[in-house]
């Protein structure tokens, strides 16, 4: 029988990471980050009407390289038309994504997203920021200052 050792708290994500990556393979994503970073991908314009759903990978055969796949996209009703307008720039955000033709075809399927809206994070305190700032004099370029003023003030802020 085996003893039992001790046991230590682990991140929650240690444990889920392989569920999570089991079921993204399931719906042809290799990676979960075509689903988690799509605002970043696409923009937030076209993400706040759509999210991927899954890629369409066709079979290979006879030892030829894999053709790029398809794109599902779950889209809002209304929105369909326009997003099926910005196809090409979609595709062309996606490949560039992954570095390489992954997909070459868009599906849209007009059903209701199933994501949550989130409300906006509140901005760092302008006061605490201006503090920074004034700290960052030696820093000549007045956006990078103003950056990292708003960085400071974030992190100080959690």
């Amino acid at each position: 029988m085996n003893k039992p050792g001790k046991s230590y708290p682990r991140p929650l994500s240690d444990f889920l990471h392989k569920t999570l990556h089991d079921a993204f393979a399931k719906q042809g994503f290799a990676s979960s980050e075509l689903v988690t970073r799509w605002t970043d991908i696409v923009g937030a314009e076209i993400a706040a009407h759509s999210e991927p759903e899954k890629i369409q990978w066709p079979r290979p055969f006879d030892g030829k390289t894999p053709e790029p796949g398809t794109l599902v996209l779950r889209v809002e009703g209304p929105t369909a038309i326009e997003i099926q307008h910005l196809s090409s720039i979609i595709l062309e955000r996606v490949n560039r994504f992954f570095g390489w033709q992954a997909v070459a075809g868009l599906r849209l399927r007009q059903t209701p997203l199933r994501r949550e809206t989130r409300k906006p994070r509140p901005g760092p305190d302008p006061e605490a920021t201006a503090r920074v700032a004034a700290g960052l004099v030696e820093i000549e370029d007045a956006d990078l200052r103003d950056a990292l003023a708003r960085l400071g003030a974030a992190i100080k802020q959690t």
